[in-house]
């Protein structure tokens, strides 16, 4: 338990975004009060930030709770009393969407809206494969083309590094990676929520061949 409470790479964070209307502020600023003095008798508990909207014209507000780790973190998500708060907060904002964070990936995993997932996601090991396949290609795709575009040839290796990075991530979180999730979501379950032996080994098969293939298919294009 100590070293948990001294290491934070074992912490994780939880992120609330609700859309409250002007005139309920107060209410919710109220409720979100009992909300972390509720969370705070919960073991791991380390601190809840509230961000209002940054301007006059926005309405969404972040909650940003943490935990000393994720094992805490899913005591808190899985209980009666939060579920009881949220359900009586739900007069006080519009819409909301809820996300857990422990590898640093979930922003990819996570998209449902007007609900909360209750766990962390799918294991750290299927979304390091997911993402390995999204990234293959479009790394590899983008490289070929600029070098027989011949753009950014006469550029310097950091320059070059720093707007390949920028192109090559913004694909990825706006086209690609979407499109991976939702064609796996199946097999991209939560903890609580396993998929079967087969299947894991099914799709992990499927995946590490679709690399090979592509693989085979650039080496022969260079």
């Amino acid at each position: 338990m100590l070293s948990l409470q001294s290491n934070p790479s074992h912490h994780a964070s939880l992120i609330f975004e609700s859309i409250v209307p002007k005139d309920k502020a107060a209410a919710f600023q109220s409720w979100h009060s009992r909300l972390r003095r509720t969370a705070r008798q919960f073991r791991g508990y380390i601190r809840t930030d509230l961000c209002p909207p940054v301007n006059a014209h926005q309405l969404k507000w972040y909650s940003i709770m943490h935990f000393e780790s994720p094992q805490q973190l899913q005591e808190w998500l899985k209980s009666d009393t939060r579920e009881a708060l949220l359900l009586e907060g739900q007069q006080f904002f519009e819409t909301y969407q809820f996300k857990s964070f422990e590898t640093g990936l979930e922003g990819w995993f996570s998209r449902q809206k007007n609900s909360d997932q209750v766990g962390l996601g799918a294991p750290a090991w299927k979304q390091n494969l997911a993402v390995i396949l999204g990234l293959y290609p479009t790394v590899m795709v983008q490289t070929l083309l600029f070098a027989k575009l011949g753009i950014m040839q006469d550029w310097s290796l950091a320059s070059a590094m720093l707007v390949n990075n920028v192109i090559s991530s913004s694909i990825l979180t706006w086209t690609i990676m979407p499109f991976v999730t939702k064609t796996i979501q199946f097999w991209l379950q939560p903890a609580p929520q396993p998929t079967s032996s087969r299947s894991d080994l099914m799709v992990t098969g499927v995946i590490t061949l679709s690399l090979i293939v592509m693989m085979m298919v650039f080496n022969q294009i260079q």
